[in-house]
């Protein structure tokens, strides 16, 4: 009886020992779980700072696109402006030069 308690208590034992190393090998396991559950979560977090910083960036650049877009608009309007004046201002000299020839032509009339 002793010797089978004996036995009973070595099997045990074993068991035990055995149970504790799964228990650790288990928390190690755990704490590189956790480690790496904290590096996804700075990664997740660094991920979204990119993308705000991706969209932050692109807004910027869509700002600037459009403020050169009106100063283009503005240049153009202003030449477009001048190009006008200016062809009324040759139509003007036109018609005075036109006149001027019929006032030519009534001299050579006279004459």
């Amino acid at each position: 009886f002793v010797q089978q308690t004996e036995w009973s208590l070595q099997i045990m034992t074993q068991r035990a020992l055995e149970a504790e190393r799964k228990v650790e090998k288990l928390k190690h396991e755990i704490f590189i779980l956790q480690g790496e559950l904290e590096s996804s979560k700075v990664q997740k977090e660094n991920l979204r700072a990119g993308q705000m910083t991706d969209t932050e960036v692109m807004k910027h650049n869509i700002d600037f696109a459009l403020q050169n877009i009106y100063k283009i608009i503005i240049g153009a309007n202003w030449s477009i402006r001048q190009l006008t004046s200016g062809a009324e201002s040759l139509y003007f000299v036109a018609e005075v030069l036109k006149s001027t020839g019929k006032f030519s032509e009534a001299e050579d009339e006279k004459k």
